[in-house]
């Protein structure tokens, strides 16, 4: 079918080196395992519903889990973040991404970290935390329950930043913390003052600008309908789609 998605030998030469080594019975087909993966994440399918083409559904799904739980396709976008090379500026931002009924039944298990989904005015939902590069490239990700506030991903993130001159964020990162540990960092921040603010903040407003690329990047981030619409229970499963669209 000309329609379906393919993994390009490129994307195969890129993503290869972090592949599993295969134990006993060799693997069948990755590229059409993967494309098949990608396949169901993108259109948000069921795994029953894969074409014939990607082969059975149960083998897609069976790779997806296990390669989850292993934190391959993390480890991917986080190798081919590691080679972006930026020098001068990364951005800081944050939004939701809903959640299923399905994503939200069952009772979480004891002594696990829940589910990570939590109830706002918009209904239930994840917040999505993520740095990026100047071209709107991801770089590190983090997940947490919706009404977590901003400044619980931007702590989390800070200790991943890479060296480099900027980090534009919006006012939800206007903190006193946040701008001290990125003075000890070497890192200028580029982040407009709340309005509750006695003293004015100033900042670098061309260069604010260039923000958009973080939003753009979370817009192309949603048009894989499986992200838009969370249907995972699991947030380490939830977080591998993600970066798998991050990465390809």
């Amino acid at each position: 079918m000309d329609d379906l998605y393919w993994l390009s030998d490129e994307q195969m030469a890129k993503l290869s080196p972090f592949f599993p080594k295969s134990h006993g019975k060799p693997r069948v087909d990755d590229r059409r395992v993967l494309s098949g993966i990608i396949f169901i994440n993108r259109n948000g399918l069921r795994w029953r519903d894969a074409p014939a083409a990607y082969g059975p559904h149960k083998t897609l799904y069976s790779r997806w889990k296990r390669w989850s739980e292993k934190g391959i396709f993390a480890r991917m976008m986080a190798g081919l973040a590691a080679e972006h090379g930026e020098a001068m500026t990364v951005m800081i931002d944050a939004t939701y991404l809903k959640a299923h009924r399905t994503a939200t039944s069952m009772a979480a298990k004891k002594g696990g970290r829940g589910r990570l989904i939590g109830r706002t005015k918009g209904g239930m939902n994840t917040k999505l935390h993520a740095i990026c590069d100047s071209q709107g490239r991801p770089l590190n990700l983090f997940v947490t329950a919706g009404p977590v506030s901003d400044y619980i991903g931007a702590r989390a993130l800070l200790s991943s930043l890479p060296k480099v001159d900027w980090l534009l964020g919006d006012r939800g990162y206007d903190a006193d913390w946040f701008r001290d540990a990125l003075k000890d960092k070497g890192i200028r921040a580029c982040i407009p003052g709340r309005k509750q603010r006695k003293t004015t903040v100033k900042y670098d407003k061309r260069r604010y600008k260039r923000r958009n690329r973080i939003e753009i990047m979370f817009g192309r981030l949603k048009d894989w309908r499986r992200i838009a619409t969370r249907y995972d229970r699991c947030p380490k499963v939830f977080l591998s789609a993600i970066a798998l669209a991050a990465t390809v």
